[in-house]
Parts: C-alpha cells; structure tokens; sequence
C-alpha cells in the first residue's frame, strides 16, 4: 500500500504548513476547490464516450487486438488466440482469463477482439464510472469558502473555553521539513532522464 496522494497533498502544502491553523484550513479550502473546479471543467468538456485517460487505455487495448484470432463457444463464450496462448472471454459476465477485464472494468485487448468480431461497441463494456457524467456528478458538490472572521456567530460558551496547547515537548534540533525516505527509495538513481534518441 501506497500513501502517495497523502505525499502529494503534503509537497503541495509545504508553504501552507508554517501558517495558523485558521490560514491553513483556509490554504486547503481553496487548493481543493479549485481542484474541484478544473475537473468538474475538464469532465463537462469531454465529448467522448469515456472520460480521457480511459477512452485513451481503451484505443491502446484496441490497437493490440488487432492480430487476434477468435473462435466462438457460445453467444457469449468465445476463445482469443493471441501469440500462441489461449484466452476465455465471458461476455456475460464482463471476464477474461487474463484478468484484466474484471479488474479494470474495462474491455481488456482479448475482450476488444471478441467485442469487434461481433460489431458490439466496447464503450457499452466499460464501468459507468469511467463515463463523464459520472465525473461531473464527483466534482458536484461544492466547497463553501468560510464567510470574514468578523462576520462569525459564536456562542457565548464556546468563546469563553479556553483551549491550552497539548502538553508535549520539543525534540532538540532543527525539526525536519522532509520525510524520511526508505532505504529502498535512496538505492534508487536520483534524476534518470532518458530521452526519445538514446533511450
């Protein structure tokens, strides 16, 4: 398991960090709302059947299934002969022995085949998620900015608390501004480029 949306909402609010609480919440109102925005935009701009990167993966899985061969079992059974090897698609039940149909609840190449051999359209084989309107409908709901701390109605009770700090005590030293990386990560080459001529 990976924690890399919570390291890049952390490098996104490296600045944001040293503010007061107040300012801070306010700093992750306004990055989420108009990353909000863009993608509400983004998906109520797309024309095709599937939103962008999955109309993308399924003409990528179109394209590889063009030297596959099938043998029908059943309406809905048939047998994909790709390289050598045997392939089980169910239609019924949206499946490939590969795995890939079921798990990314999208045609993989060997189910494109079977789809393009019987004039279907695999955009009717994909997720309902994948489709714009339900994008739309995952940006919908909207973030309400916080109205001028002058405007705020506070109850009499909740302003006479006093909220004292956690009792706890600084460690010596200068505190740390990055994480610790794994010894895995530090093996890794730092900066690898490659470019379209060497490779």
């Amino acid at each position: 398991m990976t924690s890399n949306i919570a390291e890049s909402i952390n490098a996104a609010l490296v600045l944001a960090r040293e503010l007061p609480i107040y300012d801070f919440l306010e700093e992750v109102r306004k990055m989420f709302g108009c990353w909000n925005c863009s993608n509400r935009k983004e998906a109520t701009h797309t024309y095709t059947m599937l939103g962008k990167k999955y109309q993308e993966l399924l003409t990528l899985n179109e394209a590889m299934s063009t030297r596959m061969t099938v043998v029908p079992s059943t309406e809905y059974l048939h047998t994909v002969t790709d390289k050598g090897r045997n392939y089980t698609v169910c239609l019924l039940e949206r499946e490939c022995v590969c795995g890939r149909f079921q798990v990314d609840e999208l045609p993989c190449p060997h189910a494109c085949t079977v789809l393009k051999s019987k004039f279907l359209m695999p955009e009717d084989y994909c997720s309902n998620y994948y489709k714009p309107n339900s994008v739309v409908m995952t940006y919908d709901v909207p973030m309400y900015p916080l109205p001028d701390r002058n405007e705020w109605n506070i109850p009499a009770h909740v302003a006479e608390e006093v909220v004292l700090p956690p009792k706890w005590k600084r460690p010596p030293g200068r505190p740390k501004k990055k994480r610790d990386k794994p010894f895995s990560e530090l093996l890794q080459p730092k900066n690898q480029h490659s470019c379209n001529i060497c490779g």
